[in-house]
């Protein structure tokens, strides 16, 4: 099982990279709808990785699929810029999810 980054900087992916993840840089919305089904429909993807920039740029999307999937887990990560709230976006996702309040 591995990992697989799908981020919209080269440098989180050089420094995944570095890590031993591969994966893919990309800008638009129809770009990370076909990264992350490539990754999932990879049976030796276990994870994905997406930064916090394009998790907002294709949430709804990505959600669904979480929600429907059972694999891969996909993750989102801060980026290099730092300014991501990426646990409220973990509290806001368990709320959808299950409807509770944490």
């Amino acid at each position: 099982m591995k990992f697989y980054l799908i981020s919209d900087n080269i440098d989180t992916a050089i420094g995944m990279r570095m890590a031993g993840i591969e994966g893919a840089v990309v800008h638009e919305q129809h770009e990370v709808e076909r990264a992350l089904g490539a990754a999932c429909s990879d049976p030796e993807v276990a994870v994905v990785l997406i930064t916090a920039k394009l998790m907002g740029l294709c949430r709804t999307a990505i959600y669904e699929r979480k929600l429907n999937s059972s694999r891969p887990l996909i993750v989102e990560v801060a980026d290099r810029h730092g300014d991501s709230k990426v646990s409220d976006s973990i509290t806001r996702y368990v709320r959808e999810a299950v409807g509770i309040k944490i």
